[in-house]
């Protein structure tokens, strides 16, 4: 092979296997932006970000939502970190004499609104279109004094109204409807004047079962003592009720979406106050049942677990508490209408797979697969959050009746290993019901977001085609 030739072949080689330096593009010039624009610019976006968290957006919405801003107004390479209470961002030009801006916030309370993130979330998209700073900094301002959307008696009344569509997805006569709605009634008025009164959450999940717990020992002796209309009615779904509504409001879906995004203490803070709610559910259940027998009356532990009833009555209740979710969450309408329709889509994947001879449990993350995945892609389109109609389409699957049983079982058992069973085994069964729905729902997340992307870029493809 002559010299030459072998040279060029060598270079062919060499080219496939190492970059070469010259074809490299150069690399732009970035605008030259002084430290109070910068300092402007991030305190902006930490602003946008620490509201977003506190009404409800995952820890990887916040940080996504912080640098779109911050490369928006050319502010590039910007650090950011989020923990369960506080957001860290941090920027460096890079030069050897410039001094890094670093910005902290901490975020003090955490309340869902997703009217106001949805309109922190289109303040966002319009920064990314050119939207000047000063006019992002007054329409923030503008947000930021936004009140939230419903008075509380439309919230306490929402919450009541949880309660109904739960009883009757049960297919609940209208006296067990009825007290169900009485109950959850009270609940929700002894929540709201111990949030009032500024009573950390823990306890106010005790009081909240606690009444309803009572509410359904009452029902109870009533019927047991042959006062009409209490007699022959099941004073369980009263508790399973109002247990739904003290599990509604938890970040499940958050929780598990910040586990998978990577945001091991933000996850973990989640995990951890969810518990927290949680026991305090089962402490005010437990304190209900003790402070029954004390007084010597109680509730007849179920033998078997309560099927939902047919499936039109599934769904009607079904939409009614995706509706009650996106009430009490401060939703608009738009979202209510989204919330109800991915309740009930839900309910249709959750008794297919019931249908199917599949466990519970696994249908459970089936109808949540489902809910989430169609919420995802809907909920760009219709300008809606996406993690405000998930949460609201789970809800209806939350197994309070299961939890309820192993309660109840669990406090009426003599010690011996079969009683210990009849309260350990719906326990169980409800802590992988839950584990399925947070799994199922953040699943769909991911599964529809790059699916989302995909009809996004053909819609634009389309556009320009036509154009």
């Amino acid at each position: 092979m002559p010299a030459e030739r072998r040279k060029r072949l060598l270079a062919t080689v060499h080219r496939v296997i190492r970059t070469d330096p010259s074809r490299v593009a150069p690399t732009q010039a970035l605008p030259v932006i002084d430290d109070t624009v910068s300092a402007k610019i991030l305190d902006l976006a930490m602003r946008v970000g620490d509201a977003m968290f506190a009404v409800g957006a995952s820890a990887h919405e916040v940080t996504f939502a912080i640098t779109r801003i911050t490369d928006a107004y050319h502010l590039h390479g910007v650090q950011v970190d989020v923990t369960y209470n506080s957001i860290t961002a941090s920027h460096h030009r890079g030069d050897d004499d410039a001094r890094p801006i670093t910005l902290l916030r901490v975020v003090r309370a955490a309340s869902p609104d997703h009217a106001k993130l949805q309109r922190l979330q289109a303040l966002t998209v319009e920064i990314v279109e050119g939207l000047e700073l000063d006019a992002a900094r007054a329409a923030f301002r503008e947000i930021r004094r936004t009140p939230f959307l419903y008075r509380p008696s439309v919230v306490v009344l929402s919450r009541a109204l949880l309660a109904v569509g739960v009883a009757l997805m049960f297919d609940a006569s209208p006296i067990i409807v009825l007290l169900s709605f009485v109950a959850a009634l009270c609940a929700a008025l002894a929540q709201a004047g111990l949030a009032r009164l500024r009573v950390p959450s823990f306890f106010s999940q005790i009081a909240g079962a606690f009444v309803t717990t009572i509410v359904a020992l009452v029902v109870a002796a009533l019927g047991t003592a042959g006062i009409e209309p209490f007699v022959d009615i099941r004073p369980s779904i009263i508790v399973a009720s109002g247990i739904v509504l003290m599990l509604a409001g938890l970040t499940v879906v958050g929780a598990a979406q910040d586990a998978i995004d990577g945001f091991a203490l933000t996850a973990g803070g989640r995990i951890l106050d969810l518990t927290l709610q949680t026991i305090g559910v089962v402490l005010g259940i437990l304190i209900g049942l003790e402070f029954a027998r004390v007084l010597g009356f109680g509730i007849t532990t179920p033998i078997d677990a309560i099927p939902f009833g047919p499936l039109p009555v599934q769904l009607g209740g079904a939409a009614i508490v995706a509706i009650a979710v996106a009430l009490f969450n401060g939703a608009g309408l738009r979202t209510i209408v989204v919330s109800a329709v991915l309740g009930l889509i839900a309910i249709v994947g959750y008794d297919g797979m019931l249908r199917l001879g599949v466990h519970e449990s696994a249908a459970s993350a089936v109808g949540a697969l489902l809910a989430s995945f169609a919420g995802t892609l809907v909920a760009h389109r219709f300008h809606v959050p996406s993690v405000a109609v998930t949460t609201a389409a789970i809800v209806p699957l939350v197994p309070g009746l299961s939890v309820f049983r192993g309660l109840l079982g669990l406090m009426q058992s003599d010690g011996t290993a079969d009683a210990l069973l009849v309260g350990i085994g719906p326990l169980i069964s409800a802590a992988a019901i839950g584990i399925a729905l947070a799994a199922g729902a953040s699943l769909g997340l991911y599964l529809g977001t790059p699916v989302r992307a995909t009809l996004t870029s053909v819609t634009r493809s389309r556009a320009r085609v036509r154009r």
